[in-house]
């Protein structure tokens, strides 16, 4: 597995924690982030997405989809603008940033790894 695929499997991982945990039992998480428990279906929605996108990202890792790994660069970096977006327009508390603090460096990791790596001939 490449160094670039080794990036968006952990990232799946990471998902695959999260999202089943966001649908069988939320409110632990939501509390660590000082947000209220959830009544809503909502929530749960959201770990089933999550759990979507870590089926495709691990999918995608193990069969080294180069041009899915260059778009989930994009994808991952632009959950913390949205969530500033949130925040900054009184939707969310300044909390929610944290879920963005895996999402960017995660993007960040996939993106150095797909630079070609210099060569020394």
């Amino acid at each position: 597995m490449s160094h670039t695929a080794k990036s968006v499997f952990a990232f799946g991982i990471y998902e695959l924690l999260l999202g089943p945990d966001l649908m069988i039992m939320p409110d632990p998480i939501l509390a660590f982030f000082d947000f209220p428990e959830s009544k809503e279906v909502w929530i749960r929605v959201a770990g089933a997405l999550v759990s979507i996108f870590a089926f495709y990202d691990i999918q995608a890792a193990r069969c080294e989809l180069t041009d899915y790994f260059r778009l989930s660069v994009y994808a991952r970096s632009s959950v913390m603008l949205f969530f500033t977006v949130f925040v900054l327009s009184g939707l969310a508390k300044p909390m929610l940033m944290l879920f963005g603090v895996v999402d960017l460096p995660g993007a960040i990791w996939t993106a150095r790894a797909l630079r070609p790596s210099p060569s020394f001939e």
